[in-house]
């Protein structure tokens, strides 16, 4: 029996779209290609319920992250970060390292943030630039509240940058409607597709303040890719060309069930795995039902001393499980519940969870 990914990222890719990227590799610059990543980038405004473009770049998460850092704001310039976990630790690292002014509100891992705190620094920081948030803190397993941030920035001159990176698909993000201006979002995790490719929405906002940036970039120019997608429907660099093929399956295939119907399948089946973790004695990790998000389950269990040990066993029978980070490394289980999982999957590794229980 194969192995099966129940980790939040990478997930578990369909064989149809494991079949179209083994097809034979086709030419960035040909027309062939120009034709598919136009249509790729036009299936993307779906996801991010927007009528921007959206960008695609070859890389991880954290290198979309440093993306939009240094495309976004220049040297000095004040930015708030609220840290919810490891992710939004993350972004505090990278706009230090850019030399930006943060301001940090740091809230437990397993809780989410606090939006008194936030509308406080936005009153008492009127050069406040931007605010850095993630989505789904895959850390912890909360699922943060863009919407009422958005709320807070959208008549001024402060961007709201978010990290939907483990958050897009299997959770509610709409782009415009919530006043957005920098999202962004990876393809190992909802997006049904190995690790490889990252995507970025802007608002118009985002894009005038791309415009005055002044730090330091080169690959990361969204200036090119924005120049490139409307001028020539291409990459300025070498694409990841076998992901983007793959890509254009996930969009077929997900448009087709319809998000609507792909978030609340998901919610039902993240409930379920956590009721089922629940009678095994386990406890959530995020103890605020409206704070869990669809991207995982996080649990604690008072009788297992290592849970890297514990999911260690599970792992050579054939199950991935993710662990804890930071200070929570061999405390928590991570257990991933989106992508192309089902029912029958969290049986499985429900099964597996209870035999080496016992």
């Amino acid at each position: 029996m194969k192995k099966l990914l129940m980790t939040p990222g990478p997930t578990n890719v369909p064989e149809e779209i494991r079949k179209k990227m083994a097809e034979d590799v086709i030419h960035h610059r040909m027309a062939d290609y120009k034709k598919l990543f136009s249509d790729v980038s036009e299936n993307l405004k779906h996801f991010f319920k927007t009528k921007q473009e959206v960008l695609t770049l070859t890389c991880s998460g954290t290198g979309v992250m440093e993306a939009a850092v240094v495309n976004l704001f220049s040297k000095k310039e004040k930015v708030l970060v609220i840290n919810t976990g490891n992710f939004g630790q993350r972004f505090v690292e990278i706009a230090t390292t850019y030399d930006l002014d943060v301001v940090e509100l740091k809230y437990n891992w397993g809780s989410t943030y606090d939006l008194e705190d936030v509308k406080k620094v936005i009153l008492n920081n009127p050069d406040l630039k931007g605010i850095l948030m993630t989505h789904s803190e895959t850390s912890t397993g909360v699922l943060n509240d863009i919407q009422s941030v958005g709320d807070l920035t959208k008549d001024t001159n402060i961007l709201l940058v978010v990290d939907s990176i483990s958050g897009m698909v299997v959770n509610p993000l709409e782009f415009d409607l919530w006043s957005l201006d920098c999202v962004i979002a990876g393809s190992q995790k909802g997006f049904l597709l190995p690790p490889g490719l990252a995507f970025v929405a802007l608002s118009e906002k985002a894009k005038k303040a791309i415009e005055r940036s002044n730090l330091p970039k080169f690959y990361f120019d969204l200036k090119k890719y924005i120049k490139f997608l409307k001028e020539k429907q291409q990459n300025p660099y070498t694409p990841a060309i076998t992901l983007v093929v793959g890509l254009k399956c996930a969009c077929d295939l997900l448009l087709e069930e319809g998000l609507d119907s792909i978030q609340l399948k998901h919610t039902k089946l993240r409930k379920y795995l956590g009721e089922e973790l629940i009678k095994l004695g386990f406890e959530y990790f995020v103890k605020d039902e409206k704070a869990r998000g669809n991207t995982l389950v996080a649990v604690t269990h008072k009788k297992i001393e290592n849970m890297d040990d514990f999911r260690g066993i599970i792992d050579k029978n054939g199950i991935s499980i993710a662990g804890g980070q930071g200070n929570y490394t061999g405390k928590l289980l991570r257990i991933g519940c989106l992508g192309k999982i089902t029912k029958i999957d969290i049986d499985r590794t429900i099964d597996e969870i209870k035999k080496v229980l016992v």
